[in-house]
């Protein structure tokens, strides 16, 4: 089975474990999205052993260990700019949409994204009518908590406030989810956050590649709460703490007609269904995968940069 290896950043192995909010690791971002300020993150550097998973005997699901990778090619309408926010929100939104619904049988509704190039970043460069390009994130980390997924469902079920990045696309007042889906979740009904990750660079990723766990080999010990504190919310991810039980994969040089499926949080995990008690076990729905963007120690000196969108989608399961 070829491998590779990377240098990764997971938390410290010394920080405490946690599982709610507590003040004490977080970061405040200003409306770009850039970071203003920190406090807490301590980090190890590791090396990591990846395996490449398009060797694998098996197909990684997201489902059971929480990413997929699948054949998606995007029909962009003519003209079509993935650097324009209201391009994205009216075509590639519905697109990521129906590919979420179809892998999990469920109703799927695309709300957030974010660009990721590393030059981006330096350069500044701006979405037209959004934000600024963002860096490839290199903490292993999960997008949402056992306090934050919920809270973001019931965000999504509201009016959007302050800088939402469906503003301009829902109508005026309305909300993203309707209630008998947030009346479906606070039953106790079945609810996801799933990432749609895709290159979108006319090349394969050669730079800053994904790497992704399986959630099924990740513990509550190893978690730690890191807040995010927004102009007009909170938001929350888990940083990771090392263990040798953790198994790291990625697809190396994906290309724009791929689509990585990547789990950020699903109420039926074992470790959502018990508050962090258990850990997600075999056969069953894992709870979220973590992931990062690495470094292989092959990549050539002058592999092109990464460029990449990501789309959050809120997942309501059918009723029982």
């Amino acid at each position: 089975m070829a491998t590779v290896t990377g240098s990764f950043n997971f938390m410290a192995s010394a920080s405490e474990s946690s599982l709610y909010r507590n003040g004490r690791v977080l970061i405040d971002r200003d409306p770009d999205g850039n970071t203003r300020s920190s406090k807490g993150i301590e980090l190890d550097q590791l090396d990591i052993v990846v395996t490449n998973a398009r060797e694998l005997d098996r197909q990684m699901t997201c489902e059971h260990n929480g990413f997929e990778l699948l054949s998606e090619p995007f029909d962009a309408p003519s003209g079509f700019n993935f650097m324009d926010h209201a391009d994205v929100v009216q075509h590639y939104y519905p697109a990521c949409a129906c590919i979420v619904a179809e892998l999990t049988g469920a109703k799927a509704y695309a709300f957030d994204h974010n660009i990721r190039s590393a030059q981006g970043k330096l350069k500044r460069d701006r979405i037209e009518g959004g934000q600024e390009v963002q860096g490839p994130a290199h903490v292993v980390h999960g997008d949402y908590t056992l306090r934050g997924a919920p809270e973001r469902i019931e965000q999504l079920a509201a009016p959007p406030a302050g800088n939402d990045t469906l503003m301009g696309f829902l109508d005026e007042g309305a909300a993203l989810l309707p209630p008998e889906d947030l009346a479906q979740v606070a039953a106790g009904g079945r609810f996801a956050i799933i990432n749609v990750w895709r290159s979108i660079a006319d090349y394969p990723v050669e730079t800053h590649p994904l790497a992704l766990c399986d959630g099924q080999t990740v513990s509550p010990e190893d978690l730690v709460v890191f807040e995010i504190h927004y102009p007009n919310r909170i938001g929350e991810n888990y940083f990771s703490k090392y263990t040798s039980r953790q198994k790291i994969y990625y697809y190396p040089q994906m290309t724009g007609d791929e689509a990585l499926i990547i789990k950020q949080w699903d109420s039926q995990g074992r470790l959502a269904v018990t508050d962090g008690r258990q850990a997600d076990a075999a056969e069953e729905p894992c709870t979220f995968s973590f992931h990062t963007a690495f470094e292989p120690a092959d990549t050539p000196e002058d592999a092109r940069d990464r460029c990449s969108i990501e789309v959050r989608c809120a997942v309501i399961y059918p009723a029982a």
